[in-house]
């Protein structure tokens, strides 16, 4: 049998002592029973947590596989991550196995990517951002010699930034005001109401670099002329922990923390769809999903769209008054992307590119002010056989490119006739960059709109990122990890704090098991 984990290991104050033991929030009763809707990273990340403290939870999950965004596709042979493709902060999963005495390498082997992209512009310019210190400055000194020294200096402070909105406030459950005017000063220091674009532009001066610096941000649904200048810290992230990728696909990744969910007593139900949040008075009972089971638990919550899950909860007035709230905030645009499978191998495109279109402030208005398809969208192409050769055929190699696009809301596509047309768009852009005989050797290709982010996932408006990651819309103004009515809803993933991406959604579920297992007091 199983050694039983005790609550003890699951979480430690900073000076190293045990915290106290998982507690409901506001009963002073012992918590034994968890539900987590959806099993995505951070809903999984969450679970993880929960089951180490012994909290017996389950994850309901409506697809027929885990993972939520990081779905997998096997066609023909090929192996199609629906992403995220891009692991930072490996440290952020490591934690979650050593919480039982794990190690990561018992389930999943994380290989290095590098270099992090190679960056490409019609005019035939190259730049392969690099963690070699010298080979990247060699990079930048040919594009423009006398931005060396400004990079450097952009670095010291992406570091600074690192520092205190990632290590001190990253997984920080940010529940009332009081809570955001401490973390205040920090954010005035780093002038954080600048854009990543404007911060960028103050350290380096040629243009391709300023895009070279800054495109990170729309990897998370930010735009790099609005995003605060706090999300540089992701140019530092990436350089101390690396850039990685799970032999086998992302969803490998997925797959090794269902095997730990798994090992450590937690339940994961498929093909099961949450139709409903019960309330009682100002708690949660549990869920009913579209088969007619009824689930009942002592805490709920939920790694699915913040605007649909309210929607769940039938009858109250609160998450009609929720939902109403949320539809007036701002949200990430959403993504088109085209997976395709070619004959033959190709060692000179990197595992991750960036095709930048000669339009990056103009491109990126189209996409968050005008609700415009672009003719010549920027792409980001995952080429995942140049480090993992079993994610294709023998002989053969996967790719996906993906275009930002405006969400639903914003441009009302038809995207069952749109997609045909968009596909042709984007690979013609990679034939035209890369491959001139792309579609000779074309195998297999399929491609993922907006609307399949509505009905596959449930997210409002199609938007494959949440609420934009505006300054306004971060920490305190963010969804909040705890529900401020029903104190046993919980919320975790890419709408709360500090937003998205695998690093963030992951620390999502750190802040937000912190409230079970430590519960704070209501502000």
């Amino acid at each position: 049998m199983e050694e039983r984990v005790s609550p003890a290991a699951f979480v430690s104050s900073d000076d190293g002592t045990a915290a106290a033991g998982p507690d409901i929030a506001g009963t002073g009763r012992q918590a034994t029973s968890a539900i987590v809707i959806g099993s995505g990273f951070g809903g999984l990340a969450l679970a993880i947590r929960l089951q180490s403290a012994g909290i017996a939870t389950t994850v309901i999950e409506a697809r027929d596989r885990p993972g939520g965004r990081a779905y997998v596709w096997n066609r023909d042979g090929f192996t199609f991550d629906a992403g995220p493709t891009v692991i930072t902060d490996p440290d952020c999963l490591r934690e979650l196995w050593a919480l039982s005495g794990s190690r990561i390498e018992d389930d999943v082997d994380l290989l290095p990517v590098e270099p992090f992209y190679r960056l490409m512009w019609n005019d035939g310019t190259r730049f392969d951002y690099t963690n070699d210190d010298a080979q990247l400055n060699a990079e930048i000194a040919r594009l423009n010699p006398g931005d060396v020294e400004g990079y450097a200096r952009f670095l010291e402070y992406s570091t600074g930034v690192y520092e205190e909105g990632y290590l001190k406030l990253g997984a920080v459950p940010f529940l009332d005001f009081a809570s955001m005017l401490k973390a205040a000063p920090a954010l005035a220091k780093h002038q954080a109401w600048q854009s990543v674009y404007g911060k960028v532009s103050s350290f380096v001066k040629d243009e391709r670099l300023r895009q070279a610096f800054s495109f990170h941000t729309l990897l998370v649904g930010g735009n790099p002329m609005k995003t605060s200048s706090i999300y540089t810290l992701i140019h530092r992230l990436e350089k101390l922990g690396g850039v990685w990728f799970a032999r086998g696909g992302t969803n490998a990744l997925v797959s090794g923390m269902v095997a730990l969910f798994e090992r450590l007593g937690g339940k994961l139900l498929l093909n099961e769809k949450v139709i409903q949040i019960t309330p009682s008075g100002k708690r949660i009972t549990g869920v009913v999903t579209n088969t007619g089971q009824v689930l009942n638990a002592d805490m709920v919550a939920s790694n699915g769209d913040l605007v649909h899950t309210y929607g769940l909860i039938k009858a109250s007035t609160y998450a009609e008054r929720q939902v109403r709230k949320l539809k007036r905030k701002k949200f990430s645009p959403s993504l088109f992307v085209v997976h395709f499978g070619l004959e033959g191998s190709f060692p000179d495109i990197a595992h991750h590119s960036i095709l930048f279109s000669d339009r990056y402030g103009p491109l990126i208005d189209d996409i968050y002010k005008h609700g415009k398809l672009a003719p010549d969208p920027s792409l980001y192409l995952h080429h995942p056989s140049a480090t993992d050769p079993t994610m294709a055929p023998k002989g053969h190699s996967t790719f996906y490119a993906l275009a930002p696009v405006p969400h639903m809301g914003r441009a009302p596509v038809d995207w069952a006739r749109e997609g045909v047309r968009y596909s042709e768009v984007v690979l013609s852009r990679v034939r035209d960059m890369l491959i001139p005989d792309l579609y000779e050797r074309l195998v297999t290709s399929f491609h993922y709109t907006p609307q399949d982010f509505a009905d596959d996932l449930g997210a409002h408006l199609g938007s494959a990122f949440s609420l934009e990651p505006l300054l306004t819309q971060s920490a305190w103004f963010r969804g909040h990890n705890r529900d401020d009515h029903y104190s046993n809803l919980y919320f975790v993933g890419a709408g709360t704090h500090p937003g998205a991406g695998i690093p963030g959604v992951v620390g999502s579920a750190k802040a937000t098991a912190s409230l079970i297992v430590q519960p704070h007091d209501r502000g």
